[in-house]
């Protein structure tokens, strides 16, 4: 009986694991159905998530925040098609990284033309508008 309690403790319900991580239980089950996450199941078919589970649900969701697609974090995490050694594993994190980085100082780049572009736009509105207001006051 203790070792079941201590068992228990150890392993989650989807709907905790959902709470815990503050996503839906649906979610959880995509990534069930896209082969990131492989909970085991009770005799009744209920999925029992590990603490391993847990940390892989909080990878997959730590990829998405900065952008990496479900197959590049499939790769990273080694649950893609291939076995990927640890080091292997790794190069592909870096490189996905690497990538990543690139794409944002991309956008950075863009966003600050983006800004000197509006600013521009911006002044020449206030000059015209003051253009306009004056030529109307006597």
């Amino acid at each position: 009986m203790m070792a079941q309690r201590t068992k228990a403790k150890h392993t989650f319900t989807i709907s905790e694991l959902a709470a815990q991580l503050d996503i839906s239980p649906r979610t959880i089950r995509f990534y069930e159905e896209k082969g990131l996450i492989r909970p085991r199941r009770t005799p009744g078919n209920q999925r029992v998530y590990t603490p391993k589970d847990r940390a892989r649900l909080k990878l997959i969701l730590r990829g998405k925040r900065f952008g990496f697609s479900l197959d590049e974090i499939a790769e990273m995490i080694g649950m893609a098609d291939t076995e990927l050694a640890e080091a292997e594993q790794i190069r592909k994190s870096l490189d996905y990284g690497r990538k990543k980085l690139e794409e944002i100082r991309d956008r950075m780049k863009d966003l600050i033309i983006l800004e000197q572009d509006l600013l521009a736009v911006q002044k020449k509105l206030l000059k015209r508008l003051e253009e306009i207001t004056q030529e109307k006051s006597p």
